[in-house]
């Protein structure tokens, strides 16, 4: 079992930043793909990035592409999101993902392991 506990959201206006954090519990994270994903209200969970096992491999949306930086530190257990120049459109719970697979898709339905989610909301 894998636990995931999402922070670091809250309120920032436009253009601001916010760094999420997801720290994963067991001893086997350095084994897990991980993703972000959010959830915006009434729509559809949606990808937003992934990181490989190893770190060597990212992969974003074209929403957050060039905003948003996806990294992990596997000795603290802990993946991060960098967000940067957030829009009003960026407003959503964000979710971490783990993949004990280590495939990394972009696809939630791929995903075995999931936080409880953190809210971000950008204001204009």
């Amino acid at each position: 079992q894998v636990q995931l506990v999402e922070s670091g959201g809250g309120l920032v206006q436009a253009g601001g930043s916010l760094r999420l954090s997801c720290a994963a519990s067991g001893r086997t994270f350095k084994w897990y793909a991980m993703g972000w994903f959010r959830q915006a209200p009434g729509k559809e969970r949606e990808f937003v990035a992934r990181i490989s096992c190893g770190g060597a491999n990212t992969y974003y949306a074209d929403s957050v592409k060039g905003r948003f930086t996806i990294s992990r530190d596997n000795a603290k257990n802990t993946v991060y999101l960098q967000m940067n120049s957030l829009k009003p459109e960026d407003t959503a719970v964000y979710y971490c993902a783990a993949d004990t697979q280590c495939i990394a898709t972009m696809f939630a339905r791929d995903y075995d392991y999931w936080g409880q989610g953190t809210q971000v909301t950008v204001s204009s």
